[in-house]
């Protein structure tokens, strides 16, 4: 695949720049950071036409944390992500041609200013396809993906006794009542 023009729409609301020029470590380093699939390019124009676009329809801008997520740019994020699980990576493969997160799809994070991430994330699991949400609290992005599954799994990631985060499945009605919807 050649180099995808990073000026394609991407939904109605986005350009293909708005996922791939993302979140703190590109806006630091500008690694290169493109996709070479065109099944990535294609999983980000759904993500953003069927999550991102309702999304801003209903609730207006929003800010991009995180978006798409090559090797390079993985490899300078520490500890904090699993590009084998998280989705960041869309349908890249690594250099043994396996995808790097078998889970396929697209995944972004994101928030909207002086809204509650829970409330967000309660309208999304209510309403829109979708393959995961984590839900990391109300005043914290909001990471969703969609990809070929679909399960509509929500996950709080809240943090335990002990400090660190605690994976748990939770349904969109524990989101609402998290969100007093």
């Amino acid at each position: 695949m050649t180099q995808p023009d990073l000026e394609e729409p991407c939904g109605a609301n986005f350009v293909l720049r708005d996922l791939v020029e993302a979140g703190e470590t590109w806006q630091r380093t500008r690694v290169p950071n493109v996709p070479t699939q065109p099944a990535t390019v294609a999983a980000m124009q759904r993500l953003a036409r069927d999550i991102l676009d309702p999304v801003v329809a209903e609730f207006g801008p929003i800010q991009i944390t995180y978006g798409f997520a090559s090797l390079a740019l993985t490899r300078l994020i520490p500890g904090r992500i699993d590009p084998t699980r998280d989705q960041h990576a869309g349908h890249e493969l690594r250099p043994d041609g396996a995808p790097i997160c078998r889970r396929l799809g697209q995944a972004v994070d994101f928030w909207i200013n002086g809204v509650s991430t829970g409330t967000v994330a309660a309208w999304i699991a209510q309403r829109l396809p979708f393959d995961r949400i984590y839900f990391y609290g109300a005043s914290s992005p909001l990471h969703v993906s969609a990809g070929p599954d679909e399960t509509g799994a929500v996950i709080a990631m809240l943090k335990g006794v002990s400090g660190r985060r605690v994976p748990t499945l939770r349904s969109a009605d524990w989101l609402a009542r998290q969100s007093g919807l």
